[in-house]
């Protein structure tokens, strides 16, 4: 996809949308940064979780943004 194609993308989200996108890239940048090896057994759990759940809401806003609009 072109930057170009990428930006009428974003144009056309909703608030809430770009809230859940960075909500999504919040949780990965802060998975990405901690350090996993210090990390209990419950907090790898909690941050799978958080990650697969994020990964969901982003497959669902995929379907959002590229369903034809309903009459």
């Amino acid at each position: 996809m072109s930057d170009e194609q990428s930006r009428e993308t974003a144009g056309a989200l909703t608030d809430l949308q770009r809230s859940r996108i960075d909500f999504a890239r919040r949780d990965l940048d802060y998975a990405r940064s901690e350090d996993l090896a210090q990390l209990p057994t419950a907090g790898h759990i909690l941050m799978i979780e958080r990650l697969r759940n994020r990964l969901d809401d982003m497959l669902a806003l995929l379907d959002e943004v590229t369903s034809p609009p309903k009459n």
